[in-house]
């Protein structure tokens, strides 16, 4: 089905909102940091699996801004998960063509996390394979919020170019699926400009449970109604109809 999938994907850009890894550890009698860690596994599968399926860039909402408001330990635990993250998966991003960027605000994260972000960013910043970006301490109103501030220092304006300003990157392309785990069924404020006309895609697996068939499945429920509506998804800068 990879492969399959693959000829028919032009790079798609898939966001993921990882939702569930407290849960599936308090069902097993587990902490909830051992949940955070088995997520953690699951971003190798997934990260690993993207490529092959078609997959150019994919969004992991790792941390939101409101995840400030968890219990002291656990928010701690995260912060532990994500150093070790970036001191340990490096090298094989980059060995296997993987570009991380991190998007979201880095002057609230605890000490040497945002010099550990940019020595990571500057090392896999010749990967080609897949654009990993990973959202921490995020908010996608908050990004469109500090677009709009720089915006208005400016005589014109685009919506490619005020796309850069949320972004911060030049023609990163639009989402084109948005995957929620854990069957919750909203957006908590991920990728809210970028993803416009992304097609949604709920399932009830656990993020730590979450592996490359689910992913494909997902990619080909996207596909078919991609075949069955024409494509619309690939129009994210045409203005809505009048009503």
């Amino acid at each position: 089905m990879q492969s399959d999938l693959a000829s028919h994907t032009e790079k798609l850009h898939v966001g993921i909102i990882m939702d569930g890894n407290g849960r599936w550890a308090t069902r097993r009698g587990l902490s909830r940091v051992r949940g955070h860690e088995a997520g953690v596994e699951a971003i190798r599968r997934i990260v690993e699996a993207a490529p092959k399926q078609g997959i150019g860039t994919l969004t992991l909402y790792a941390f939101s801004t409101d995840n400030w408001r968890r219990p002291k330990a656990e928010v701690a635990a995260l912060m532990t998960l994500l150093r070790f993250y970036l001191a340990n998966e490096v090298q094989s991003l980059a060995k296997n063509g993987v570009r991380l960027t991190v998007i979201g605000r880095r002057d609230r994260l605890p000490d040497g996390i945002a010099s550990a972000i940019a020595r990571a960013e500057n090392a896999t910043a010749h990967g080609s394979v897949l654009h990993l970006r990973i959202a921490v301490d995020y908010s996608a109103r908050d990004a469109i919020l500090n677009a709009a501030a720089k915006a208005a220092a400016l005589t014109s304006l685009t919506r490619e170019a005020f796309s850069q300003l949320v972004t911060g990157e030049a023609s990163l392309r639009d989402v084109d699926l948005i995957i929620r785990t854990s069957g919750e069924k909203r957006l908590s404020d991920f990728l809210l400009w970028e993803g416009a006309y992304a097609e949604l895609h709920f399932t009830e697996r656990m993020w730590p449970e979450f592996e490359a068939q689910d992913l494909a499945e997902a990619l080909a429920s996207f596909h078919g109604r991609e075949r069955r509506f024409g494509g619309l998804q690939a129009l994210p800068l045409e203005p809505a109809p009048s009503l």
